[in-house]
């Protein structure tokens, strides 16, 4: 593997780093100069948002909002490992002076390796900009290890430590650009993060107050949408939708995070997914959709597409022993059993086919409960999704429908994210 990694003569040039004797650059330190890509006016933002319907729920901009591009020095999955992340931050501006409590966002499930959120056209981070920056909060959101600028040679999916990392030293190199692109932060931080950004969001809230209280103000978390509860995942019958790229994904980064969880691929994947899964995601050229139409990944239904794809023993000892190397690495990426300081409010839909609120929100909460944490609520917005998007506004029942299959479809990437926001956003201004 090839490793981001600076000599303190060098670090001293390029990055904010105090050397002290080490070649390690600071965590967070900028090794780019922050770059303003564009400025998002109240206008665009409020044409955009009415247009798409999204003004409804984000309300109307009260902020221009500053997209920033970011690369910052981080580390490794493993211990000893140096290298860069990059991400977007987004400045609050125009009429919006007063210092802005800082948001740290982390994104959901990516497949493009190419892809940043450093981009105003992206429908992520213009949410973001949406919901969060132009009503007056800062937002910094990575791009994750192994994406877009960063020489991480793969992304360490839903591992949560490294997940912490990535989204802490994104706050810590936030800090490092504000002055440089005229932000000016209050110092009270909060998480949030959607599908793996609620496992990552939470494992960073997790690790902000557990190892850094005195460098972090953290004010609230809201972890939306978050499989929290990965252990437990593994044990349910059926394949949850996005089977083919979810746990493939999960298989071979915790492999190599981890080396153990298979001797052989092809003890683990069938042919010919065997012969070149392990590099295949985060993809260079391809998206959700064409890993599918190209034949790369397994089409069909959830439970087709996991038996095309995965050898039977493999799967049925993951859903029954309590040694099996895949259960003992989802153990050590689940999120129960820790106790927040701060505030934090879990958000999911009952009708989610991907990350299913029984199977890690009820969950989580059951946790929390189970110990006396008594400053943690959940939202279910199923509701205002069946209200808004339901056929006569109820989630249609008929599987064999097209109906049900665009809502089932559009569920957890697109009619859920923006209700969960809408509940951070209304935590956080109870706190900002």
């Amino acid at each position: 593997m090839t490793y981001f990694r600076l000599t303190c003569v060098a670090a001293a040039a390029v990055l904010l780093v105090a050397c002290g004797g080490s070649d390690d650059p600071a965590r967070g330190a900028l090794i780019d100069p922050p770059a303003t890509l564009t400025t998002l006016t109240v206008a665009q933002i409020d044409s955009a948002t009415a247009s798409s319907g999204l003004q409804a729920i984000s309300g109307k901009a009260k902020c221009d909002v500053k997209v920033v591009s970011l690369n910052y020095a981080t580390v490794g999955a493993r211990s000893g490992e140096n290298t860069n992340a990059s991400g977007v931050m987004l400045v609050p501006a125009g009429a919006c002076t007063t210092a802005a409590p800082l948001v740290a966002y982390a994104k959901g499930t990516d497949v493009q390796k190419p892809r940043t959120l450093a981009n105003p056209q992206d429908s992520e981070t213009f949410l973001l900009a949406a919901m969060y920056a132009a009503q007056g909060y800062a937002v910094v959101a990575t791009d994750y290890l192994g994406f877009a600028k960063s020489g991480y040679s793969y992304h360490p999916y839903l591992h949560a430590d490294s997940e912490a990392t990535s989204v802490i030293d994104s706050v810590r190199a936030a800090r490092n650009a504000a002055g440089t692109v005229g932000a000016t932060l209050s110092g009270k931080v909060m998480f949030t993060g959607y599908s793996q950004g609620g496992h990552s969001s939470m494992a960073a809230q997790r690790a902000a107050e557990r190892d850094y209280g005195n460098e972090f103000n953290v004010v609230a978390g809201a972890h939306l949408a978050g499989p929290y509860n990965l252990s437990g995942s593994l044990r349910i019958p059926d394949a949850i939708a996005g089977v083919q790229f979810f746990v493939p994904y999960l298989v071979t980064a915790w492999q190599k995070v981890y080396g153990n969880v298979y001797t052989d691929v092809k003890d683990v994947f069938k042919a010919p997914y065997s012969g070149y899964i392990e590099n295949l995601l985060p993809n260079p050229t391809l998206n959700y959709t064409t890993l599918v139409t190209t034949g790369m990944l397994p089409s069909g239904t959830p439970n087709q597409a996991r038996d095309a794809l995965f050898q039977s023993a493999f799967i049925s000892g993951s859903q029954t022993s309590t040694t099996h190397p895949l259960y003992l690495a989802a153990k050590k990426n689940d999120l129960l059993g820790w106790t927040p300081k701060a505030r934090v409010m879990l958000c999911g839909g009952a009708g989610d086919p991907t990350v299913p609120p029984a199977v890690h929100m009820v969950v989580m909460k059951a946790d929390f409960d189970s110990r006396g944490v008594t400053n943690v609520n959940t939202v279910d917005v199923d509701a205002a999704i069946q209200a808004t998007y339901g056929p006569g506004g109820k989630a249609p029942t008929d599987p064999n429908s097209a109906a049900f299959a665009t809502y089932y479809g559009s569920y957890h990437g697109t009619y859920e994210p923006p209700f969960c926001h809408a509940q951070a956003k209304a935590v956080f201004d109870t706190v900002k």
